[in-house]
C-alpha cells in the first residue's frame, strides 16, 4: 500500500514530522517497509536561479557560440558562454551557478564547474528545458516572461512537487487502511490517545451536493444480490473530458499511477482517498437507461477496455445495460464499449458494494489484478458508497463541468446489521498482559469508530464501524486497543506463571527431534514449504479428494497440498537453479484430504529430498552419486532408531510418481514409500537431474513406536562369528527375497546378514548373478562350536536351495 504524506495532510488536523509519522505507523500497526522522497522534478531545481541576460557578444573564437553577461540578483553578473541560438540581451533566463547539480531529462546529472571556453571562461550556464527536466524541448534556452523577478530561486518560479512517500506492509485484514482516510483515522486515534487531544479526520466534502435536475434518469436492478448487496449511482450531463490539472496529475503520480484525463483520474483520485472504487460509464452507451447487476451464461465472449476478448463465467458478476449486454466486469475491469472517452458528455458513476469472494474468483479467472478488485476482495465500507458517490459526482462538476441530472439511485435491498462485540476487561487484561483503564478503552474505541452501547465496571459493549467488518470477537478489539496503545508499549512483566501440566503426545515430539537429529548428522537440511500449493501439479483422481481454497491467495495456490513430493520438489528447483547441486532435504509436514464438504482429514508425514552426490570428489576418490540404495539405508536406520524392527521392504512397480520404488511395511500396514521420482515429474520442475524421495507415514510410525519399547541391557560378552556364503540366483531374484528366506528360518542366533558382493558373468550361466553374503552369528550364553555354526548354516543353505533354486557354491 503505498501512502503520499502531502495527500495524507488533507484529512489530518495537525502536521507531523515525516519521520515521527513513519514511526507512528509502525507502531499502530501499519508496518513502513521503506519511506523515499519524491520530487516530480529530479533535484527540485535546488540551485537553479533566475537571471537576466543584460548583453550578448559573438565568442571571438567560434561562430556558434555567445558570450553572455547574466545578472542573478546577487553579486557581480556572471559570464557566461552559451550555444543556444536564441540567446539576447534582455531575456529573464534559468541560470545553473557554479556548484549546481543538473539533473536532464536524458543522461546522467551534470555538477556546473568554472569551465574555460575556446579561451573563454564561463561560470555557469543558461539552461534548456530539457537540461533541468521540465520538457524534451531542446530548440534553445528556456526564455521566461519579462515580468519575473531577477535572482529568485528557480523552484520557487515553478513550484516543483515534492513529497514523501511510504510503502506499508499491510495484513490482509487491515482493509479499512488501504486509503489515505483510513490511515488518517488510524493516526488520529493514536495522536487523541497519546497526546490527550481530541483530533478527527476531516469529513468528506458532500454539502454542496444537490441535483439541479432530473434529465438523466437510470434505473438500477439487482438481480444477484448476494454478489452485489449495495448499488448507487448518479448521472452527470454535459461534462468535458480533458486532462486534470496539474494538483491532480501530481497526486497521482506521486503514489505511481498515471493520469488518463479528469474522469478516470477523480474515479483513482477518489478509490486512494477512501478506499471505495467507482466506475464511470459513457451514459448514452447504456442501453434502454437501464443498469442490471446480474450474472451472463458460461461463455458469453465480452471484450474488456484492454481490448481482449474475454470468455465469461457464469459466476463473473456483470454490469450489465436494459439489453443484458455486458457493459462492465463488477468490480474488476471496465469494457471497451461502454467507457469514457474524449467525447463523452454525459456520465453515469457507479459506487457499489460487491462480494469478496465473487470478486476474486473473478479476477484471478482472467487475471485481471485491478486497483478495484484488490480492495473489493479485502471487503470495502458499504456503509460509504453514497457519500464517496457524492464526493466524487461533485469533484468531476469542478474539473468537468455538467449538472447532476438524476437523483441518487440507492438499491440496497437488505441492509447490513453492525455487529456488536462484548469486551470484558478481565479478557483484555489477560489477552494483552496490560491492565487498561475503562476511560482509555473507551477513548481508543470512539476514536477508531466504534459506539459504545454498554459499559459497566467490567466489560463494554461496542457497535463496531462499517469500515472495519473483520471485528467480530472480543480478541479484534483487544488487537485494536493494543495497536493505538503502541504495540511497543506492552509491559514485560516481572516474573511469568505457567501451571505444569503433563503432555498427552510427548513421545511424537520426542521421536521426531530424534530423527531431526539423526538427520542433520547425516548432512540433511530441514526444509518448511507451503501447505498450500497448485492444482496443476496434480491428475484428476488426486484432485477428486483434494481440499480446494474457496478464497485463494493467488492462482498458483489453490488447493491444499495432497501429496508432499510437489512442494519439496519446488525448494529442489529453486536451490538447483542457483547452483546447489547436491541436496539432502527432510521435512515433517501433514497433507490434506476430504471426502465431501465437511469430512477433511489431515495426516502427518516426514519427507526426505536426496540428489546430486552424497559424498563429495576428493583425493582420495570419486564421489558418490545418490542412489535408492542410499535412501533405503537411510529410512532403514530412521526405523532402527525409532524401535521399529519388523519392517519389511518389498518393490513395487510405481508408486505415487516414483521408479524403482520399495514399500515398507509393519503387519501389513505400509509404512513407508522410497524410489526415484519419474522423468515426467522432474520436468514440471525442469529438473534435469535424478531426485529420490521417501514418504514415511509419521502418524503410523508413532503408533508402532508406542506398541514397542525399546529397552536397554548389557553387552554380550562372547564375540560374534561370522560365516561368508555365495550363490547362484536368477538375475530378476531380489536380495529380499534372500533375505526374507533367511529370516522365515527362525534362527535366534542368526545377528544380521549383509550382501557385499554381486558378480555377473556369461560363465554362471544365461541370466544367473552370483551373491555373496556374510552371516554373523552371536550366542550371549558362550562361544559357539563349529558345529553349531555349520548347524545353522545348513539350515540356511536348504532352506535358500529349496525355496529359491539357490546353487549354493562351496
Amino acid at each position: 500500500m503505498t501512502i503520499s504524506y502531502n495527500w495524507l495532510h488533507d484529512y489530518l488536523p495537525v502536521t507531523i514530522d515525516p519521520e515521527r509519522l513513519s514511526k507512528l505507523l509502525t507502531s499502530v500497526g501499519l508496518e513502513v517497509e521503506s519511506l523515499e522522497r519524491y520530487e516530480s522534478l529530479k533535484g527540485g531545481l535546488q540551485g537553479l536561479v533566475i537571471g537576466e541576460v543584460l548583453a550578448a557578444e559573438k565568442h571571438p573564437n567560434a561562430d556558434k557560440l555567445t558570450v553572455t553577461k547574466v545578472n542573478i540578483g546577487s553579486g557581480e553578473p556572471l559570464q557566461i558562454v552559451c550555444g543556444a541560438p536564441n540567446v539576447a540581451a534582455g531575456q529573464k533566463v534559468v541560470v545553473a551557478t557554479v556548484g549546481t547539480t543538473i539533473y536532464p531529462k536524458k543522461g546522467d546529472p551534470l555538477t556546473m564547474k568554472i569551465a574555460k571556453i575556446r579561451g573563454v571562461e564561463s561560470y555557469g550556464m543558461i539552461c534548456a528545458e530539457d537540461e533541468i527536466g521540465l520538457s524534451d524541448d531542446h530548440a534553445g534556452i528556456m526564455v521566461l516572461p519579462a515580468d519575473v523577478k531577477v535572482g529568485i530561486p528557480a523552484a520557487e518560479y515553478f513550484k516543483p512537487y515534492t513529497d514523501w512517500i511510504y510503502e506499508i506492509g499491510l495484513t490482509p485484514n487491515r482493509m479499512d487502511a488501504m486509503s489515505h482516510r483510513g490511515v488518517a483515522r488510524d493516526v488520529c486515534a493514536y495522536l487523541s490517545y497519546h497526546d490527550n487531544q481530541n483530533l478527527t479526520v476531516k469529513a468528506l466534502a458532500t454539502d454542496n451536493f444537490k441535483v439541479e435536475n432530473t434529465s438523466l434518469p437510470i434505473a438500477v436492478t439487482i438481480e444477484n444480490t448476494n454478489a452485489c448487496q449495495r448499488y448507487s449511482g448518479v448521472s452527470i450531463s454535459g461534462v468535458t473530458v480533458k486532462e486534470s490539472p496539474q494538483w491532480l496529475q501530481d497526486k497521482l503520480r506521486a503514489i505511481g499511477q498515471r493520469p488518463i484525463n479528469n474522469i478516470v483520474d477523480i474515479t483513482n483520485y477518489v478509490l486512494h482517498e477512501t478506499g471505495q472504487p467507482l466506475h464511470a460509464f459513457d451514459a448514452d452507451k447504456i442501453t434502454g437507461k437501464k443498469v442490471l447487476v446480474k450474472n451472463l451464461p458460461e461463455g458469453t465472449p465480452f471484450v474488456t477496455l484492454d481490448e481482449k476478448e474475454r470468455k465469461l463465467s457464469a459466476e463473473d458478476l456483470m454490469i450489465c445495460n436494459g439489453n443484458s449486454e455486458g457493459m462492465c466486469i463488477a468490480g474488476v475491469f471496465g469494457g471497451q464499449h461502454s467507457g469514457v472517452t474524449a467525447s463523452t458528455k454525459n456520465l453515469f458513476l457507479e459506487s457499489a458494494w460487491f462480494n469478496p469472494i465473487d470478486i476474486r474468483k473473478t479476477s484471478f479467472r482472467h487475471g485481471l489484478r485491478t486497483d478495484a478488485a484488490t480492495r473489493f476482495e479485502k471487503n470495502v465500507d458499504i456503509s460509504n458508497t453514497v457519500n464517496v458517490l457524492k464526493r466524487a459526482a461533485l469533484l468531476i462538476k469542478e474539473l468537468g463541468g455538467g449538472e447532476i441530472a438524476s437523483d441518487v439511485v440507492d438499491v440496497y435491498p437488505n441492509p447490513v446489521q453492525q455487529p456488536q462485540v462484548q469486551l470484558k476487561y478481565s479478557f483484555l487484561r489477560k489477552l494483552s498482559g496490560k491492565s487498561y483503564p475503562a476511560d482509555a478503552v473507551k477513548k481508543i474505541l470512539v476514536s477508531l469508530g466504534f459506539e459504545i452501547v454498554k459499559e459497566s465496571a467490567d466489560d463494554v459493549v461496542a457497535t463496531a464501524p462499517f469500515s472495519k467488518p473483520d471485528i467480530h470477537l472480543p480478541a479484534d478489539i483487544v488487537e485494536e486497543i493494543m495497536r493505538i496503545d503502541g504495540l511497543d508499549n506492552v509491559e514485560i512483566p516481572k516474573a511469568i506463571t505457567i501451571s505444569p501440566s503433563v503432555e498427552p503426545n510427548r513421545g511424537k515430539h520426542v521421536y521426531r527431534e530424534k530423527m531431526s537429529d539423526y538427520l542433520v548428522g547425516l548432512g540433511f537440511n530441514e526444509i518448511f514449504t507451503n501447505s498450500i500449493t497448485n492444482a496443476t501439479y496434480f491428475d484428476e483422481t488426486e484432485l477428486s479428494t483434494a481440499v480446494k481454497l474457496l478464497n485463494n491467495l493467488s492462482a498458483d495456490h489453490n488447493i491444499m497440498r495432497p501429496s508432499m513430493l510437489q512442494t519439496g520438489l519446488e525448494a529442489i528447483a529453486h536451490n538447483l537453479n542457483r547452483k546447489n547441486n547436491d541436496l539432502r532435504f527432510f521435512e515433517f509436514g501433514k497433507t490434506y484430504s476430504t471426502q465431501g464438504p465437511g469430512k477433511y482429514s489431515e495426516h502427518e508425514h516426514v519427507c526426505l529430498y536426496i540428489t546430486g552426490q552424497v559424498q563429495e570428489d576428493a583425493w582420495k576418490g570419486k564421489g558418490t552419486a545418490s542412489d535408492i540404495f542410499y535412501l533405503k539405508g537411510v529410512v532403514a536406520r530412521i526405523l532402527q532408531l525409532t524401535g521399529i524392527s519388523k519392517a519389511a521392504f518389498a518393490s513395487v512397480t510405481a508408486e505415487n510418481n516414483l521408479v524403482n520404488s520399495l514399500q515398507v511395511t509393519v503387519n501389513k500396514d505400509v509404512i513407508a514409500t522410497l524410489g526415484q521420482v519419474t522423468p515426467q515429474e522432474l520436468k514440471r520442475f525442469d529438473i534435469k537431474q535424478p531426485v529420490m524421495y521417501a514418504d514415511l507415514d509419521f502418524e503410523l510410525m508413532l503408533k508402532y513406536i508406542s506398541a514397542n519399547s525399546i529397552k536397554a541391557k548389557e553387552l554380550p560378552r562372547q564375540l560374534p562369528v561370522r560365516r561368508d556364503l555365495a550363490m547362484v540366483v536368477p538375475k530378476s531374484l531380489p536380495f529380499a527375497d534372500v533375505e526374507n528366506t533367511v529370516k522365515k528360518v527362525k534362527l535366534d542366533k542368526l545377528q544380521s546378514i549383509q550382501l557385499f558382493d554381486i558378480f555377473e558373468s556369461e560363465k554362471l550361466g544365461a541370466d544367473k548373478k552370483s551373491l555373496a553374503v556374510s552371516f554373523t552369528f552371536l550366542d550371549e550364553e558362550k562361544t559357539p562350536t563349529d558345529k553349531d555354526i555349520d548347524g545353522m548354516m545348513n539350515k540356511i543353505m536348504n532352506a535358500l536351495e529349496t525355496n529359491l533354486q539357490a546353487e549354493i557354491r562351496k
